[in-house]
């Protein structure tokens, strides 16, 4: 599976195709329903119509920060930089409560315009102006490290990005963000900071459709991943075994793993951030019980890891241990990082069905659908565009069984 070629997996989207704007109503967006055989169509305030009596969806409540920061030189000249992830405090409570300098890993736009020195910004704050610097520290990869000061010690970095950066939009939404975006570029069920971009399957959910589910009997559980800007990357490699997957931390509370393992043959992920997640505590199971794990340092899925271990222990198994793990050690929350690539040809371990949008041609965000459909995804994209539904970030949304 390492030798497939990401020419296989793309498709032609036109412009007009990709949502610039959500939808009036969130819960107004279109559904496209494929139930391993057929496909279909409705409103996704319907969803609770198609979904199996007890499911448990599992929804990621992280929260998009203000991330993106509009240096302006006297040259007229714009740097911008898009904070990915904390450096120094290294975890992201810490660095977003931190009233004295941090650090963080960025990328920076229009790079040469910015060779030395420190630029800054005025940072206006209940009323008064205060300066905001950067500084270039050294490289990372294709980021950098940049150190921001700021001279008002009563606030913190935080609040800072609150009140100086703009919503981080993906590239193929080609406008500035606007006031409407910090709303709508976020769940209703939003609550941990740290995403440069929006889980977005979960943006066509409303208050009240979660209500409606749970009267039902559809049950929540929540996970956190904060999603790095690598969720756009684009494969540039011709072969899938010579793409580096990007790697995202993850958050999982006890509780939320004893839902798992109660409710494992009737898990529904929103989205393809909540896939990874709980494949990846699948995998990190799996270490526990072969005993490749002794420390919460150690707590990581490689990118091909699963491809080496055709293991065939169960999902509850796995999950038991990892959740006896956490007992022994005394976590009431998990917190790893997974590079975990989900490609053709991987065995699903909790998932029984994805709620998601439509996604880029030749991302691995595609071939995690292919995964999950095998080739029959090219004619859900194809009824998709012909049914004239709507891409990407802000566009309408599926429910995809096998």
């Amino acid at each position: 599976m390492q030798n497939i070629t990401i020419n296989d997996y793309d498709y032609s989207l036109p412009d007009d195709r990709i949502a610039q704007y959500p939808v009036k109503e969130r819960d107004h967006s279109r559904l496209l329903l494929y139930n391993g055989h057929d496909i279909s169509s409705d409103i996704f305030r319907n969803i609770e119509l198609h979904l199996p009596e007890g499911s448990l969806l599992v929804f990621n409540n992280t929260r998009v920060i203000r991330a993106r920061l509009l240096f302006y030189k006297v040259s007229g000249a714009v740097v911008e930089i898009l904070c990915l992830e904390p450096s120094i405090p290294r975890t992201y409570e810490e660095s977003f409560g931190s009233k004295s300098p941090v650090e963080w890993k960025c990328i920076i736009g229009n790079l040469k315009k910015w060779k030395t020195g420190t630029i800054s910004m005025n940072l206006r704050y209940n009323e008064s102006f205060y300066e905001l610097a950067a500084e270039k520290v050294y490289p990372a990869g294709e980021a950098w490290i940049v150190r921001f000061s700021w001279n008002n010690s009563g606030i913190n970095f935080g609040e800072v990005l609150a009140t100086a950066g703009h919503i981080p939009l993906p590239p193929y939404i080609t406008r500035e963000d606007e006031k409407d975006d910090s709303l709508r570029y976020q769940t209703v069920y939003s609550l941990v900071n740290g995403s440069v971009a929006a889980p977005t399957a979960g943006l066509h959910f409303t208050d009240d459709l979660l209500n409606r589910l749970s009267e039902k009997g559809i049950r929540k559980a929540d996970i956190t991943l904060h999603v790095g800007a690598g969720t756009f990357q684009p494969v540039r490699t011709s072969r899938i075994k010579d793409h580096i997957m990007h790697c995202e931390q993850f958050f999982v509370t006890n509780d939320t793993i004893s839902e798992l393992i109660k409710n494992h043959d009737s898990i529904i992920p929103v989205g393809t951030t909540s896939v990874r997640t709980i494949e990846s505590l699948y995998w990190l199971g799996i270490k526990v019980i072969n005993k490749s794990i002794n420390s919460n340092d150690q707590l990581t899925v490689d990118q091909w890891e699963p491809y080496s271990n055709d293991s065939q222990i169960t999902a509850e198994e796995s999950l038991s241990a990892l959740l006896s793990f956490m007992v022994k050690n005394r976590l009431q929350v998990i917190n790893a990082s997974t590079g975990i690539i989900i490609v053709p040809g991987y065995k699903f371990r909790l998932t029984k069905g994805i709620i998601t949008n439509f996604h880029q041609p030749r991302s691995t965000l595609l071939l995690l659908i292919s995964a999950w459909t095998g080739p029959f995804w090219k004619e859900i994209y194809k009824y998709a565009l012909e049914k004239g539904f709507r891409f990407l970030s802000y566009g309408d949304s599926s429910l995809l069984f096998r």
